[in-house]
């Protein structure tokens, strides 16, 4: 039987074409990361892209500024991820003929908004007409050489954290209000606290499966200490939301156990944003959930998958 994408997956899919592309000397890391890494004299760029779609990321009732937050935030917050500072960018967009071009006009002035607060440059892009309103944007960001914090760094032992709250990120507008964790991010990458780190954006469980995919390791996460925003505690299983509902938007990173006081002291005399501990990395591959009876449970991806759609 031939296979299709909604057979397959994202995660397949993504593994599949990937396995089709060739690298060059320049590229410090490829395909697998939030960013993709590329050495540019005595710094490594940042390069990410990511589409919004109406119907799929946002309505057509949304707020049009906050359309365009979103589509430059969620670029943003993959630099975040890796400790990089924001650069470039540029956009495509895709549009029916019958687009209002005022409303387009307000998606622009959102998107610009937001690339000025973050010190990005949109600097071009294309049009192009289609069936559904998109957004695709390319941006580039920098770290020092060597300096991006990976998915693939952590070890067991090392304790996991992650920024802000979980859950519910479409029960509100979250999803198109969020604020990329760029400071946080460049802080932790700074002071050479995280061994590993990515953004939410699939959902903590999937997202966390990511990285320890990455690492070649396991995890115990404590159930009873994630962080659920108030949208999430609104529903009736908070915690189902704040694993697999995505759109979060938060860091997920890993610090040494030795220096996890020591993060966690720093981090509140500097940086405002929440950071909690939820659990720890081990040897055993799996990843794990322990509620407060100490019961072991282990935790499917349940996050979103844009071939399977919301598998929680």
């Amino acid at each position: 039987m031939m296979d299709t994408l909604q057979t397959i997956g994202e995660t397949a899919l993504i593994k599949r074409l990937v396995g089709r592309l060739a690298t060059g000397r320049d590229v410090v890391v490829g395909p697998g990361d939030d960013c993709a890494v590329v050495r540019a004299g005595d710094e490594d760029w940042l390069l990410t892209s990511d589409p919004i779609i109406e119907s799929v990321h946002f309505t057509a009732e949304a707020e049009p500024s906050q359309i365009g937050h979103k589509a430059v935030a969620r670029a943003l917050s993959d630099i975040a991820a890796m400790g990089g500072a924001p650069r470039w960018a540029v956009v495509d967009v895709v549009a029916p003929g019958d687009t209002d071009v005022e409303r387009l006009e307000a998606i622009y002035d959102g998107m610009a908004a937001t690339a000025a607060a973050h010190g990005l440059s949109i600097v071009g892009g294309d049009v192009a007409c289609g069936p559904a309103l998109e957004l695709h944007v390319f941006a580039v960001g920098s770290v020092p050489r060597d300096g991006a914090v990976l998915r693939s760094g952590t070890a067991p032992g090392d304790a996991i954290f992650v920024t802000g709250e979980l859950g519910g990120s479409r029960i509100g507008t979250h999803h198109l209000t969020f604020e990329p964790r760029l400071r946080e991010g460049q802080w932790l990458r700074e002071g050479g606290w995280a061994t590993a780190m990515c953004d939410i954006s699939d959902g903590l469980s999937t997202d966390l499966r990511h990285l320890t995919e990455a690492s070649d390791v396991g995890a115990e996460l404590q159930i009873d200490a994630i962080p659920c925003s108030e949208a999430a505690m609104s529903a009736d299983d908070p915690v189902t939301h704040a694993l697999g509902d995505g759109e979060d938007f938060e860091l997920l990173l890993t610090v040494p156990a030795d220096r996890e006081n020591d993060l966690l002291n720093a981090w509140s005399r500097e940086l405002s944003v929440a950071c909690t501990r939820i659990g720890t990395v081990t040897a055993s591959g799996q990843v794990v959930g322990v509620d407060a009876a100490r019961t072991h449970t282990t935790l499917s991806a349940t996050g979103y998958d844009h071939f399977f759609g919301d598998r929680s």
